[in-house]
């Protein structure tokens, strides 16, 4: 008999809970092999920097936004994040496109508008306009855009370029580099079906802003990676909720689950399994490569929201740009579900903007200050630290330094 999509959800959660219930019984966690040591220039190397702007966030699919944020024909919304000016519209066929936004007869912004609902886009400066298809639709006095024999010197002017995008599990991916190419399915592989369990498509958007801060990205992101730092960093924040002692980690090629195990789960040892609610309890960190988090989950028990977190490098090793939003599952359900929804957006931003960037900025600079050759080290409990930064300096060519101290990562999460 084929398995329901319900019932699928319920053994995947299920099972989780059960290692869950194991490590905290058996006072054990999903660990690495070894500890792991990464030199300081990681962070700090302005080529290894430039590097990964062009091959991690150029040449390789980033999360756009939700298919929910586009869920109508001609709905759009501008994605200048990478550094590439780039609207993402949804067209009249239900297919998501994405183009460069650049009126193509003098270079200027075509969309100005940060989202929106269009079937025409009409440049500011002179007036041309296209559709959402990036067919050129019209262009004032176009019988003066000739050459010398009366033929028409519009050419490729007639199209908005095209950059790759797809649309998989409730997320838009756009690739930042037009001729590209772009296999979604192959970038996702195996952790496709695990964001299809969230059911993205049916969230809802409540709020967005943004978080900057003085460092790397990189050193930002290993932030979202392990509960180790909430005794010390999040005393009064987290810890009071989750347990530091605890990781389960699936790792799918370069992305990755971690479920930060809370305190009220420590009632399921004297509990039976089918009395511990494991389809409300569970969510965790879902990390997309190369910079995404979405976090199913909140900062205290027994909600869920879906945060979405795109961290995103500036010109410089020490800026970073954390894009914030924060959905409903299955939609905004009352007035007073919303105001819950934005408090859990505050309650979240306060975490990470007054504790775990302020520690990520001091970090930064102290690591600017080290010597050449000084090392960070990642313990075997920082186990999804140890494999994102593997698998970011694979993907730009730029393997890590000292090789023979980096063992190799643990066996991947069975499909």
């Amino acid at each position: 008999m084929t398995e329901t999509f319900a019932e699928r959800l319920h053994q995947t959660r299920l099972g989780l809970g059960r290692r869950i219930v194991d490590h905290i019984r058996n006072t054990t966690s999903d660990l690495a092999d070894s500890a792991m040591r990464n030199t300081v220039s990681v962070y700090t190397d302005p080529a290894r920097h430039a590097a990964e702007r062009q091959k991690l966030f150029r040449e390789t699919p980033v999360v756009a936004c939700l298919s929910s944020d586009i869920r109508e024909p001609g709905q759009f919304r501008t994605f200048d994040e990478t550094g590439a000016p780039i609207v993402v519209v949804r067209g009249r066929d239900g297919e998501v496109r994405a183009f460069l936004n650049v009126c193509l007869h003098r270079g200027a912004r075509l969309v100005r508008e940060t989202q929106g609902k269009a079937n025409l886009f009409t440049c500011w400066f002179h007036g041309w306009s296209y559709a959402n298809d990036g067919r050129m639709a019209a262009a004032p006095e176009a019988e003066r855009f000739t050459d010398a024999r009366g033929a028409s010197a519009l050419g490729a002017s007639k199209h908005l370029i095209a950059v790759p995008a797809a649309e998989r599990y409730g997320l838009v991916f756009v690739q930042a580099t037009p001729g590209s190419t772009m296999d979604i399915d192959a970038h996702l592989g195996a952790f496709g079906p695990q964001l299809e369990l969230l059911e993205l498509d049916k969230a809802e958007r409540v709020k967005d802003g943004v978080l900057k801060v003085a460092s790397n990205w990189k050193y930002a992101l290993d932030t979202y990676g392990e509960g180790y730092h909430f005794a010390a960093l999040h005393k009064q924040t987290l810890a009071p909720y989750f347990r530091n002692d605890i990781t389960v980690y699936d790792g799918f090629g370069p992305h990755h689950r971690v479920l930060f195990v809370g305190r009220e789960l420590e009632a399921w040892l004297d509990k039976a399994e089918e009395d511990w609610g494991v389809d409300d309890a569970l969510g965790g960190i879902h990390y997309i490569f190369p910079n995404t988090i979405l976090f199913a989950g909140a900062v205290s028990p027994g909600k869920r929201y879906y945060t979405l977190f795109r961290h995103f490098p500036g010109e410089t090793p020490g800026e970073t740009t954390t894009y914030k939003t924060i959905y409903a599952p299955g939609g905004v359900k009352t007035a007073e579900h919303r105001k819950e929804v934005e408090d859990a957006w505050d309650a979240t931003a306060h975490v990470v903007a007054t504790e775990d960037y302020v520690v990520s900025a001091e970090g930064y600079r102290n690591l600017i200050a080290m010597p050449a050759g000084s090392t960070v080290i990642y313990g075997r409990q920082e186990i999804s630290l140890q494999n994102v930064h593997r698998t970011l300096a694979a993907a730009i060519g730029m393997p890590l330094p000292d090789i023979a101290a980096n063992p190799p990562p643990l066996k991947e999460a069975a499909e």
